[in-house]
């Protein structure tokens, strides 16, 4: 993305961010509550209009390269209550993509197959949605997303709420996509986690602060333009 700016409800979300990310890239967003991350994210699948500047993936603008984009939301965006089990749920991203629900391929079911493996999910993929815990339902999401099978991963918070075995088993899984060449971009108040997990961050506060390695989430200087944090907050919150 080059120059994007974003305004909601006659006010700016996003201003003048410049964001490039490569395959093989696992790249952490992070940034104060109402920076624009989630706005960040919904700008890259073509959700929100820009005021300014362009986003492509891979060459394509957003509403021609949504086959490119697996999107993981924040859990409280899925309807939990409604009757269908894990493998359902995972078809869904797949059978619903073209505006309608429909009866899923043999490749479909392949692929949301493949993909409920790479979530540890395989020996509950007949249990309800409606039954799962909190880190079970952030991993049928991923699972949802990577069904359809994605150049480009786009999580929104996946560690918001997990317990930590839940974490491992995703950061372990997001660490092998960006291994096998996949682009992940990956929201998260967790400083800690993206230190570990992140092969690249990216400090937003409405527009990019900075940009770097996982280090830099050890620079107070960066930091404090980021979060408005001093070096006492910064190391309360690590």
């Amino acid at each position: 993305m080059a120059d994007v700016s974003v305004s909601l409800g006659g006010r700016p979300a996003v201003e003048g961010a410049d964001l490039t990310l490569r395959d093989g890239e696992l790249l952490g967003l992070l940034g104060p509550n109402g920076a624009g991350k989630t706005t960040l994210l919904r700008a890259v699948l073509g959700l929100v209009p820009l005021s300014t500047g362009t986003v492509t993936v891979d060459g394509i603008p957003p509403d021609r390269a949504r086959h490119l984009i697996g999107y993981v939301p924040q859990r409280h965006e899925f309807a939990w209550d409604f009757p269908i089990d894990i493998t359902g749920a995972v078809l869904s991203g797949l059978t619903r993509r073209a505006g309608f629900p429909r009866r899923p391929s043999r490749e479909e079911r392949a692929a949301a197959d493949e993909a409920v493996e790479l979530a540890g999910l395989a020996d509950l993929r007949r249990r309800p949605v409606g039954e799962l815990s909190g880190g079970q339902r952030q991993r049928v999401l991923v699972a949802r997303a990577l069904a359809t099978r994605p150049r480009l991963l786009l999580l929104d918070e996946p560690f918001t709420g997990v317990d930590v075995p839940t974490q491992e088993l995703l950061t372990d899984l997001f660490i092998r996509l960006a291994a096998d060449d996949k682009a992940l971009l990956m929201t998260t108040h967790d400083l800690a986690a993206a230190a570990r997990t992140c092969t690249r961050v990216t400090l937003l506060n409405r527009t990019v602060v900075a940009d770097g390695g996982p280090e830099l989430l050890a620079d107070p200087q960066q930091m404090l333009r980021a979060f408005g944090l001093d070096r006492a907050a910064q190391e309360a919150a690590a």
